[in-house]
C-alpha cells in the first residue's frame, strides 16, 4: 500500500471535513490511505498529494468517488429496533392524526444502503393495511454516498441480511432472485424516494416540514460545530410535535432549546 504523509493526511481530512462534516482524527490516517489506494491506482498515480491536488482542483466526479470510499455505510434490518417500536406504537398513530391533508413525510436522512428507510416503509405499509387510498406515504430517503444509493436502489439484500425479519414481511415484502438474494416488491420500493444529499452543505431542499426525522450513527463522524449546525438544521425542519431519532450513541448532549428529550436518543420538537 502507497505510505501517506503526516502533510498529505491532513490535507485529505481537511478537505474532506469541509465537504462532508467528516472529521478524521490522526490514527484514522492508515484506514485513509487504504480506502483511497483503490482511486490512486485508477488514475494510475504514485503519491496522495497527486490525488489531492486532483479532488481539490474541483473535479466533482473524483470528489463523489472519494466520499464513497471514504463513508462508512455499516447498517442492517431493525438496527436499534427499539426505535421501530416506538415509530410503530407512538409516532405514526400522531402523526397520520396530525397529517390532515393525508401526507405522511418521514425522511431517513442517512440511509446508506436503504434498509433502515424500507423497514419504515414496511411499518407504515402494515399500520394502513391496504387503507392508504388518497394518502400519500412515501418516504424520503438520502445519503452522500451515490454508490449506497445505487445499491438501496436495487432493493437487492441476501438471505442474512433479512434474517432479523419478521416472517410475514418476508413473505410479503420480498421475493426469491436467485443465488441466496431477496428483492423487495415493486410495491414497496416505490414506497422510498432516494436522493443523493450532504447534510453539511447548503440548504436542504425541502418544501414541506417532516413528522418524523431519523438521522442515525452518522453524527458520531462530525466534531461539535458540525453536530450541533446540523441539529438546528433537522429541528427547523421538523412539524411542530415532531420527531428526532438519533442513534444510541449520539445523545443531543448539548441540548437544543427547540427539542423535548423523550427517551434514549428520540427528542420531539416543542409546539403543537
Amino acid at each position: 500500500m502507497t505510505p501517506m504523509s503526516d502533510r498529505e493526511f491532513r490535507m485529505l481530512s481537511d478537505f474532506i471535513r469541509k465537504r462532508s462534516g467528516i472529521e478524521l482524527k490522526p490514527e484514522k490516517r492508515a484506514m485513509l490511505a487504504g480506502r483511497l489506494q483503490q482511486r490512486l491506482s485508477a488514475r494510475g498515480l504514485d503519491r496522495y498529494v497527486d490525488y489531492y491536488h486532483i479532488v481539490s482542483s474541483g473535479d466533482e466526479a473524483e470528489i463523489s468517488r472519494m466520499l464513497d470510499c471514504v463513508t462508512t455505510n455499516y447498517t442492517y434490518f431493525m438496527r436499534e429496533k427499539e426505535h421501530f417500536s416506538f415509530f410503530r406504537e407512538t409516532v405514526l398513530p400522531e402523526a397520520i392524526a396530525r397529517a390532515r391533508d393525508r401526507d405522511l413525510r418521514v425522511w431517513s436522512a442517512a440511509c446508506a444502503t436503504g434498509e433502515e428507510p424500507y423497514t419504515l416503509a414496511m411499518l407504515i405499509d402494515e399500520h394502513f393495511a391496504g387503507m392508504k387510498k388518497g394518502w400519500d406515504t412515501r418516504l424520503l430517503a438520502t445519503d452522500i454516498s451515490r454508490q449506497a444509493l445505487a445499491a438501496a436502489q436495487t432493493g437487492m439484500y441476501g438471505e442474512e441480511r433479512i434474517e432479523e425479519l419478521p416472517e410475514r414481511w418476508k413473505k410479503r415484502y420480498f421475493q426469491p432472485a436467485g443465488a441466496g438474494q431477496y428483492r423487495l416488491n415493486d410495491r414497496l420500493r416505490a414506497e422510498v424516494v432516494f436522493r443523493q444529499l450532504n447534510l453539511t452543505a447548503g440548504e436542504f431542499p425541502f418544501k414541506r416540514r417532516f413528522h418524523a426525522i431519523f438521522c442515525r450513527n452518522v453524527m458520531i463522524y462530525f466534531d461539535a460545530r458540525v453536530r450541533r449546525a446540523l441539529i438546528g438544521r433537522l429541528a427547523d425542519w421538523l412539524e411542530p410535535g415532531g420527531y428526532l431519532f438519533v442513534g444510541h450513541s449520539e445523545s443531543l448532549v448539548e441540548g437544543h432549546p427547540g427539542l423535548r428529550y423523550v427517551k434514549p436518543s428520540v427528542y420531539r420538537k416543542l409546539g403543537s
